[in-house]
C-alpha cells in the first residue's frame, strides 16, 4: 500500500502544477489554523502544565490522516483526484501536524511486517527530533551572547 503522494510534477503543465501548488497551500494554512485552534481551545480547559494540546493535535491529526488514507485507498470507494488527496493529506494533515505523517509512515511499515524499521523509526525520530530542538535552543542561546557586546 503506497500512500506517499507524489510532489513531482510529472507532466503537469504549468496551470496545473500551480494550482496543486495553490490546493495545497491552502490546506496547509487552513490546517496550521485548525491546530492553533485546537491546541489553544484545550490549554485553556486544562491548563498548560503539560503539553496536553499539543498531544491532542497530534492524536487527532494521526488519527484524521490515518481515516483518510483508509477512505482514499484504490481499491476503496472513496478513491478522489491527486489534487483532493493533496489538499487533505499534504495541505490540511500537514499543515495540523507534521506527527500525522510520521504515524501513518509508521504504521506502513508496521503493515509491511518491518518492525525493526517501525521501532528504528519511532526511536529515532523521537532521540532525534528532542536533540535538534535541544541542538536549536541552545544555539540561540549561544547566539543571544553576542547579542550586545
Amino acid at each position: 500500500m503506497n500512500l506517499s503522494v507524489s510532489i513531482q510534477p510529472g507532466g503537469l503543465n504549468l496551470r496545473e502544477f500551480m494550482a496543486q501548488i495553490w490546493w495545497i497551500f491552502l490546506g496547509g494554512g487552513l490546517g496550521a489554523l485548525g491546530r492553533w485552534w485546537v491546541s489553544g481551545w484545550v490549554a485553556t480547559r486544562v491548563g498548560e502544565t503539560f503539553p496536553w494540546g499539543t498531544l491532542v493535535v497530534n492524536v487527532s491529526g494521526s488519527m484524521l490522516a490515518g481515516f483518510l488514507a483508509g477512505l482514499m485507498l484504490p481499491e476503496g470507494r472513496w478513491w478522489l483526484p491527486s489534487e483532493v488527496r493533496q489538499f487533505l493529506m499534504l495541505g490540511i494533515c500537514g499543515g495540523y501536524t507534521t506527527f500525522s505523517s510520521f504515524s501513518l509512515q509508521t504504521l506502513h511499515l508496521m503493515q509491511e511486517r518491518e518492525w525493526l524499521a517501525a521501532v528504528g523509526n519511532v526511536g529515532l525520530s523521537v532521540v532525534a527530533c528532542l536533540t535538534a530542538v535541544w541542538l536549536g535552543y541552545t544555539l540561540a542561546l549561544w547566539l543571544q551572547t553576542f547579542r550586545n557586546g
